[in-house]
């Protein structure tokens, strides 16, 4: 028994890793797009941009996670019923819990990954892409200089650049700057470059020119070399970082700083989402009820199981539909925080009371019968 067990754990478990594969590749390319503006718009190298589509990739897979498995149990329980593999081991004496057993496994250990990345490595990743995206809209070089445009990244200054090559050297340059008292200073130079002296942000222009106009109308006109322009006054930003609801640990969701004005106020958003952390994964023991109900759930038919199929996962569709809904209501209501569980709880009770339950003494009607006379429940004559 313990070879056919791990024989059917094996054939669940390549496609589960193939459909995880597979619909993760979809969702990355989905963020990609979204984040197409990093490399655009904030000139920011590939490097960085690939940084934050991979902080991405934990959230991701707890959402695709119940899918998947639900595909691989459909598509490999309906193979194998077809070509009677599972009637063999319902002849070789297993019951219908033993034949289904591996399935449960995989999908308790599907569950198990996904409760450890809600708990700590979605919120350990979610604040590294907060931090990252962060870095680069704030980014000094990026918010100053868009490439053949005049941009005016703060009151009293105009930057333009020509072009931005891959190293960040700016090619003819000219930066408008108002000061006060009614001054101002216009800079042209053929090359230009955002750094740091001192800790403090400088652009260092070389081979240019400045003019300046002071109160008076009284122009001076200089030619340089190199010329050092001070950033530090547009440098100076009292943004900090702000993490979302989704970006929190359980303890900082269940017992949230109620000195902190935005989280008192949103006391029940994290509420829900603590729920909603915890209860999500068993969402993949439902949808691997319903793949397992769809297949073994009625009699055999060498033609197929479309409609059983398309019903249950119409009916899984659904259920996630309405534990998303609840999840939402809570957020108002926290007394409905625990429909949370009940919604995909309940299933797997109902499907395995239809799967599982004793047969019928035959007073009380006859067992349904596979196509070789045994019994679904316990694969005997």
């Amino acid at each position: 028994m313990r070879l056919i067990d791990r024989y059917m754990f094996r054939q669940l478990l390549g496609p589960a890793l193939a459909a995880t594969a597979a619909l993760a590749a979809v969702l990355t390319l989905s963020q990609t797009l979204t984040f197409l503006d990093i490399l655009v718009g904030q000139k920011q190298g590939i490097l960085v941009f690939a940084k934050v589509i991979l902080l991405t990739l934990p959230q991701m897979l707890a959402m695709v996670l119940p899918i998947a498995v639900f595909v691989a149990t459909l598509m490999t329980l309906n193979r194998l019923h077809t070509e009677q593999e599972i009637v063999v081991c319902y002849a070789g004496g297993m019951s219908r819990w033993q034949v289904t057993a591996p399935a449960f496994r995989l999908a308790t250990i599907a569950a198990l990954m996904t409760l450890v990345v809600n708990l700590w490595i979605q919120p350990i990743a979610m604040r590294a892409l907060r931090d990252e995206l962060f870095r680069v809209r704030t980014d000094l070089a990026a918010s100053l200089v868009r490439e053949g445009e005049f941009n005016s990244p703060t009151s009293g200054l105009t930057v333009y650049a020509q072009s931005v090559d891959s190293e960040g050297l700016l090619k003819n340059v000219f930066i408008h700057q108002d000061k006060p008292g009614g001054e101002s200073s216009v800079f042209t130079a053929d090359r230009g470059l955002v750094t740091t002296r001192g800790d403090l942000p400088v652009m260092i222009l070389r081979n240019g020119s400045n003019e300046q106009f002071n109160s008076k109308g009284v122009l001076n006109y200089v030619l340089f070399s190199e010329y050092v322009f001070d950033l530090a006054p547009y440098a100076e930003k009292q943004e900090t970082v702000s993490y979302k609801v989704s970006d929190r640990f359980l303890h900082e969701l269940l017992a949230p700083d109620t000195s902190n004005y935005w989280d008192k106020q949103n006391k029940k958003s994290f509420l829900a989402e603590a729920h909603y952390r915890i209860s999500s994964p068993i969402y993949v023991i439902t949808f691997m009820a319903f793949a397992i109900f769809g297949v073994l759930g009625g009699s055999f038919s060498r033609i197929g199981y479309t409609r059983r199929i398309a019903t249950v996962g119409a009916l899984a569709g659904a259920v996630r539909i309405v534990g998303f809904a609840v999840q939402s209501a809570s957020v108002h209501t926290p007394s409905l925080n625990v429909l949370q569980y009940v919604v995909p709880i309940l299933p797997i009770l109902l499907i395995a009371r239809a799967l599982y339950r004793a047969p019928k003494s035959a007073g009380a009607g006859l067992v349904p019968l596979t196509p070789l006379g045994l019994s679904p429940q316990t694969g005997r004559l």
